[in-house]
């Protein structure tokens, strides 16, 4: 059984880490598994929307530190490297991602579900940045991303303690966008991704894009993006259809309201 699944219905994919007897540890397997998942979601434009999410109980408890890796060639610092490279390619989608968090997300598994646009967690859901308990720094993006999400301090509670957070104080942080339970969990999941995919996908990416870019750029630069992609949307298929539907909608109603008026 593959380490990991992807999965496709209709418009939105689905990668699950398939380790549940390890809580979705990621190995230097899963790692591979992993790269070549994202690489697919990335080059099938019929897909809109992936879902990202661990099988059984958990998300993921970060890196195996105890599983039995087997040897590899790189050097460490080639493999945080190519560790890194993964992590980007999920904040690179151009579609909007959304993490689907059961249990524990830790370590890297915590940054790689930050790396989603969207994290919906389950009210059993707990999150950790781990690594200083293993004698480890941060990595997979959390010293940029998490000063960006919570502030400075909160980042540096979150890093240098190493505590578990649970779901409800994770979304009051920012870090989650929204916490229901277990149960409802899938559904909730599938409703929002219902809702992303069935915008316009160039403007999703375009949106997403700019939000990213934004963070570094000056506002006039900001905008000069705003316009030069506002201009791409309107030269789309995908606008004409809105606008159609637009004129459709306001017809309706002006018929409606002519119908009351006689009545």
């Amino acid at each position: 059984m593959s380490v990991v699944r992807l999965q496709r219905s209709g418009p939105v994919a689905r990668i699950v880490l398939n380790r549940p007897d390890r809580k979705n540890a990621i190995d230097t397997t899963t790692w591979a598994r992993l790269q070549e998942a994202v690489s697919a979601v990335a080059g099938d434009d019929d897909v809109r929307v992936l879902v990202l999410t661990g099988a059984g109980d958990h998300f993921s408890a970060g890196a195996d530190l105890g599983g039995a890796d087997g040897p590899s060639h790189r050097t460490q610092l080639e493999r945080m490297q190519w560790f890194n490279d993964i992590v980007l390619a999920v904040h690179r989608l151009r579609i909007p991602t959304i993490a689907q968090v059961d249990g524990l997300a830790v370590g890297i598994g915590m940054n790689i579900a930050l790396a989603c646009d969207f994290v919906v967690a389950s009210d059993r859901a707990r999150f950790s940045e781990i690594f200083v308990k293993r004698a480890l720094s941060v990595d997979g993006g959390g010293s940029w991303l998490l000063p960006r999400l919570v502030g400075i301090r909160r980042a540096k509670a979150l890093c240098l303690l190493g505590d578990l957070v649970s779901a409800t104080e994770a979304k009051a942080m920012g870090l989650v966008t929204e916490v229901v339970t277990a149960a409802e969990l899938p559904t909730a999941v599938d409703e929002l991704a219902a809702r992303l995919a069935s915008s316009s996908r160039l403007a999703l990416a375009q949106t997403k894009r700019l939000l990213d870019e934004g963070l570094s750029l000056t506002l006039e630069q900001a905008m000069e993006n705003e316009a030069r992609a506002q201009a791409i949307n309107v030269a789309s298929d995908d606008f004409s259809a809105a606008m159609e539907q637009f004129r459709r909608a306001a017809q309706d109603t002006t018929t409606v309201k002519k119908r009351a008026v006689h009545d």
